[in-house]
């Protein structure tokens, strides 16, 4: 029996979800979260054996969840549920840890096959990524962890202010990583900076 949880922002999505995979014979869901925060608790106590997971929680980026995961003693392996196939998006998440990425627009089979496959050893990729993850690196392979952090936030539509209590550093902090990352990446502004993380999978609109 494979021990699954459930990592979805929306109710019904979740709902839905949980009752189809509870129906397969060799699956047991266990625990169901909504946010980054309550999914990093559940891991702790439930240790299911397999998460899936939504790639737009809404209080942080699903490569923030996959960094946390690799310092839990026992993390489950991950299937994240994305709502597109965009190339470098699921390269990113694969390369931050990720075990099989599946889009919302793929057959249930696809993510039922994902499930089983990752508990076999495997690693379920879309045909087009495998290029990707084999190249050097992602277009914002220049950025510190800390530079790419903010980037994706701001992003998301997130302010100094939020962002700098969210990671618990200085306004100042943040607009200096912030200026790092506009002059690696040859941007003018939080707009054009939007534009690159949407254009390269960072984030999810």
């Amino acid at each position: 029996m494979i021990r699954l949880a459930i990592a979805e922002q929306e109710r019904i999505p979740r709902w839905a979800l949980a009752q189809a995979l509870a129906r397969q014979p060799d699956l047991e869901v266990v625990a169901e979260t909504d946010s980054v925060d309550s999914t990093l608790a559940m891991l702790r106590t439930q240790r299911p054996d397999v998460l899936v997971l939504d790639a737009t929680l809404p209080d942080h980026t699903g490569c923030d969840v996959l960094s946390e995961i690799l310092h839990l003693d026992a993390g489950p392996l991950v299937v994240v549920l994305a709502p597109c196939a965009e190339p470098s998006h699921a390269a990113r998440m694969l390369g931050a840890g990720a075990h099989a990425y599946v889009s919302r627009c793929d057959t249930p089979q696809r993510l039922l096959h994902a499930i089983r496959a990752v508990t076999r050893g495997e690693q379920v990729i879309p045909p087009d990524v495998a290029a990707l993850l084999a190249a050097d690196g992602h277009p914002a392979s220049a950025l510190t962890r800390r530079e790419q952090q903010v980037m994706e936030m701001l992003a998301r539509g997130m302010t100094n202010r939020e962002i700098a209590d969210d990671l618990a550093i200085s306004i100042k902090t943040i607009d200096t990583h912030r200026g790092h990352a506009l002059k690696k990446l040859g941007l003018r502004n939080n707009a054009d900076l939007t534009r690159f993380a949407v254009k390269h999978g960072y984030v999810t609109l």
